[in-house]
């Protein structure tokens, strides 16, 4: 088998979600499976999660659309506002919840359940707190479920109170017309702040996969992910001078070639043996059947400049994923 090998253990996953519902009491809870749930598997996640989860945040609609077909039948909503017309009749067509960011996503997503998504600084998407009397306006034909934003600098504690107090005076003005839309603001970090950042629900993403953000830690939060490279063959001794697309460094006894490269999601800037890593494989002078290259993400994003999010995301795409737990 050429696939690197990603172990996936589900019971950390269903423990994390289970300790950051508690954090957040009796509030609603959103778990974040989009980019096929960082990596770990959107289908899978969310079957383990359910019980545990209130309801499931995508990115897109087809991430939404995958899970209908597998069987989920919590809330879906799919964070991106629609584009067109053709992304609000899947929507409805498989009974999602969409995004409203403006007066003209409002009147596009008429019969359709929706979350108005409020901009209090981010400046990605939704509304200024200014537009949303006309927002809810033309959102007059929706059924407005839920009212949301995103905190762009949770670690700052001046950035994350102003955006509480713009959010708050928005969700309240939401909340006078549509008395049972659910207010979130928060998502893992504003689950690990609690008090008056956990409101009516929360959205937890990177902590459902054992890591917090920056700024924060957890230590009851557990990595769920490890990613193995299994060895293709091994040099004795070495031919020649290199080490991959290297010169060796010094004289080896012996060399093996594992089948893991850029191209697998790992950064060619970080070595996972000797020499360059190479698109598909890289060489090294363990011997082992399989190698271990990724388990900790804090610490390999660190050492490649990144963040969790992204290596985490990076790394099981051309994985074969085995679940545990």
């Amino acid at each position: 088998m050429q696939n690197t090998v990603a172990r996936i253990d589900l019971g950390a996953i269903r423990a994390n979600a289970a300790h950051l519902k508690r954090l957040a009491g009796g509030a609603k809870f959103y778990a974040v499976v989009k980019a096929d749930a960082y990596g770990h598997g959107a289908v899978p996640v969310a079957r383990a999660l359910s019980g545990i989860a209130d309801a499931f945040c995508v990115a897109i609609v087809d991430e939404g659309v995958e899970l209908r077909v597998s069987g989920t039948d919590a809330p879906v909503l799919v964070l991106a506002p629609p584009m067109d017309g053709d992304d609000v009749r899947r929507m409805a067509a498989y009974g999602l919840q969409a995004t409203v960011c403006d007066e003209r996503t409002a009147r596009l997503c008429a019969g359709l359940k929706v979350h108005i998504k409020v901009n209090t600084g981010m400046n990605r998407y939704g509304c200024a707190p200014r537009e949303l009397p006309a927002v809810l306006s033309a959102a007059e034909k929706c059924s407005v479920v839920g009212v949301y934003s995103h905190m762009y600098a949770p670690h700052i504690a001046d950035c994350a109170a102003e955006q509480l107090g713009l959010f708050s005076a928005c969700a309240d003005r939401v909340k006078s017309i549509f008395p049972s839309a659910v207010a979130h603001l928060s998502a893992t970090a504003g689950t690990l702040m609690g008090g008056e950042y956990v409101m009516d629900g929360v959205r937890c993403g990177i902590g459902l996969y054992g890591y917090a953000p920056t700024g924060f830690a957890d230590g009851a939060l557990r990595p769920a992910l490890k990613v193995y490279a299994r060895r293709v063959q091994t040099f004795r001794p070495p031919v020649g001078r290199g080490a991959g697309y290297s010169m060796a460094t010094h004289d080896y006894a012996r060399l093996s070639s594992y089948r893991a490269g850029y191209a697998d999601g790992f950064a060619r800037t970080l070595p996972l043996g000797e020499g360059n890593l190479c698109m598909d494989a890289f060489v090294s002078q363990s011997e082992d059947e399989e190698l271990c290259i990724f388990s900790d993400a804090d610490e390999y994003a660190a050492r490649c400049g990144t963040i969790s999010y992204e290596a985490l995301c990076a790394v099981t795409k051309r994985s074969l994923r085995v679940y545990e737990g």
